[in-house]
């Protein structure tokens, strides 16, 4: 029993120290969990053998991993992505899968040896890039999020290669194998369908796979209230535990395998309203195993294997990054991925992945792979991973810049045309500010420095021009001198003082109305000379917080004029606060005595809330009676 406590001592010691460290320097956790074993195993010998054993408890991880994917996986999100998933993610697998087949015959590999390692180098990681996008704010990039179209349609491929690689057996392994299981007489493992017919082992397949759908649609929702009932969280914890393992089970004594089952099961049970709670509690389990499965891994390298066979190991791990990545710029082009979002696709998943430490290790229980091409292989793949935080440096170093250099030095359009308004910064504000004019029959001049937005904006019809709205030649092309208004929605919080400070001195006459990021910034932005600011924020959170008032059962009227009160007490009192802010020095703006004033406002606003205002109209709410015939007409004519 105590060799037990100290193994488990040894493996989480060395992954309590070695992945956050490896996180602080961009490496991710996986890497640090490879990391972690290398150290424990060969290097310091502190574990051995046991590592093997260790590695199929940790396997369930992988299980858990799939049944979290599928919970994800809603079949409308699925409809929805359907172009990218099977033509961008479905091609970049079988064009990798072939070319690297097709490499491994030529270098004399069996026909099913070569494809069973096709198939596993098809495959990226998806811990990896993922972590790796999130740290760097890369997710919502082109790039990043055509990577993470791939990186789902990869999750999808490894159900049917965990079905299909046992087909791929070659009949010698299997007989050495049983031979050996025969001299240390092995005892069978439990099974529902040894010695059935083939029709009668389709059925079973067929059935078990049946009942797991049918259970998770129409029997899940019930066990599940049943148990939430008790209101005991571990008890709840306790059913996610028994709803996977219990499914590995059923597909394990039917021959297949667990991670398909639980898969499936995680599909059907998408849209439950207890999917986040399953999430919740198969999360740290799924977590902790992937981080054992893959310090196992890094136990297990055979430091022998990899100094006898180096040139081998490094030629087959460039081989193939550069062949993935090459077909994914290929896919790339072909799907009308842009600049440097084309190099961050191609680069991010060059790598193999996590999957195929657990597909190699299936293939070799499965007979399909030779033990020593495997250890060779999981050194090409732990390579590759450990290769891939340096494609990111490249990428932010070298790449990056090159494409921003180009884009500033970039010509500006030439503006052909002035406005009453002109709107500066096409972001998620400046975007609805357009959209509600040229809906309402006001066409602005709209400018922005990125290149991506402009062309977004012209995607759906909305004229814009790549320019910089800070320099004054720019703003004259665009009518600033008899321009009614100018709206300043630029990212680029000093940008957007500058701005606001030069049009106020120089063309008075213009109304400027800003967006601030927040209070701080709205104050600077009225010190420089807006006419009017608002917080980004201000409405949208004012909106909700009617609706949930709404929601709670406050009448919508009264919903209305809380929130007319609402605005109308920090109307007034933002004044004073602006001076008071004003009046301080830098860094002293927030003092007590602007606190104090803050809290002077929030008891103001307290006080008119508890008010029974009953049919006692403000004069404010005038605003929400239409206005008098004939409006339009003279609005649309200037007077």
């Amino acid at each position: 029993m105590t060799i037990y406590f100290v193994q488990a001592f040894i493996y989480l010691v060395a992954a309590v120290i070695t992945v956050p460290l490896a996180k602080k320097l961009g490496l991710g956790s996986v890497l640090g969990y490879l990391i972690a074993g290398v150290i424990i195993g060969p290097v310091t010998g502190l574990v051995g053998q046991e590592t093997v054993t260790i590695q199929h408890f940790a396997e369930f991880g992988v299980v858990m991993m799939l049944f979290l994917v599928g919970l994800e996986l809603e079949p409308k999100m699925l409809w929805q992505m359907r172009n990218r998933l099977l033509g961008l993610g479905g091609l970049q697998v079988i064009l990798t899968a072939a070319l690297i087949f097709a490499v491994a015959l030529a270098f004399g590999q069996v026909w099913t040896v070569a494809l069973a390692i096709g198939l596993i180098f098809s495959l990226s990681s998806t811990a990896i890039v993922l972590q790796t996008f999130n740290e760097k704010g890369l997710t919502k990039t082109e790039g990043g999020q055509n990577a993470f179209s791939v990186l789902l349609m990869q999750d999808i491929a490894v159900i049917p290669m965990l079905a299909f690689i046992p087909m791929l057996a070659l009949p010698e392994l299997a007989a050495a194998a049983q031979a050996t299981k025969e001299a240390a007489d092995h005892h069978e493992e439990l099974s529902l369908v040894a010695g059935l017919p083939t029709w009668a082992y389709a059925l079973a397949i067929l059935g078990s796979i049946g009942g797991v759908i049918a259970a998770g649609h129409f029997l899940s929702r019930p066990l599940f209230h049943y148990v939430a009932s008790s209101g005991l969280r571990e008890i709840f914890v306790a059913t996610a535990l028994v709803l996977v393992v219990g499914i590995a089970a059923l597909m394990s004594l039917v021959g297949l395998s667990p991670a398909l089952g639980t898969f499936l099961a995680g599909v059907v049970l998408a849209n439950s309203e207890f999917r986040h709670e399953l999430e919740s509690n198969i999360e740290p389990f799924k977590g902790l195993l992937l981080g054992l499965f893959f310090i196992t891994v890094g136990a297990g390298i055979d430091f022998q294997i990899l100094t006898s066979n180096l040139v081998i190991i490094l030629a087959i791990t460039a081989g193939v990054m550069l062949s993935k990545a090459g077909i994914l710029w290929l896919l790339a082009s072909i799907f009308k991925i842009r600049n440097s979002s084309r190099w961050l696709f191609s680069m991010s998943l060059a790598q193999a992945g996590e999957f195929g430490f657990v597909l190699l290790s299936f293939g070799i229980q499965n007979h399909v792979v030779p033990s020593e091409t495997a250890s060779m292989l999981q050194l090409v793949v732990a390579l590759s991973m450990f290769l891939t935080p340096l494609l990111f440096i490249l990428f932010d170093k070298v790449i990056l810049p090159k494409y921003e250099a180009v884009s500033n030095n970039q010509e500006y359009d030439t503006i052909e045309e002035q406005g009453t308004v002109i709107v500066a910064g096409i972001g998620r504000f400046g975007q609805i500010v357009t959209r509600l004019l040229t809906a309402n029959g006001v066409k602005p001049v709209v400018l922005d420095h990125e290149a991506g937005q402009v062309e977004n904006l012209r995607l759906i019809n909305i004229q814009a021009y790549f320019g910089d709205a800070t320099r004054p030649e720019l703003l004259h092309t665009a009518g600033i001198e008899e321009a009614k208004a100018l709206v300043v929605a630029i990212d680029n919080r000093e940008s957007a003082i500058e701005l606001v400070h030069y049009v106020k001195h120089t063309y008075p006459t213009v109304r400027i109305l800003a967006r601030a990021f927040d209070k701080g910034h709205s104050y600077e932005l009225s010190l420089a000379g807006a006419d009017y600011v608002i917080n980004e924020t201000y409405h949208s959170a004012l909106e909700m917080g009617g609706q949930l008032m709404t929601d709670l059962g406050f009448h919508p009227f009264a919903v209305e004029q809380k929130k007319a009160a609402f605005i109308n007490a920090e109307t007034n009192a933002s004044q004073t606060l602006f001076e008071k802010w004003q009046s301080g020095t830098e860094g002293e703006r927030f003092d007590q005595d602007y606190r104090k004033i803050f809290m002077q406002l929030e008891e103001t606003i307290l006080q008119m809330m508890q008010q029974d205002r009953a049919d006692k109209h403000h004069s404010d709410e005038r605003g929400w009676t239409p206005p008098p015939k004939g409006y339009q007409n003279k609005f649309e004519e200037g007077e």
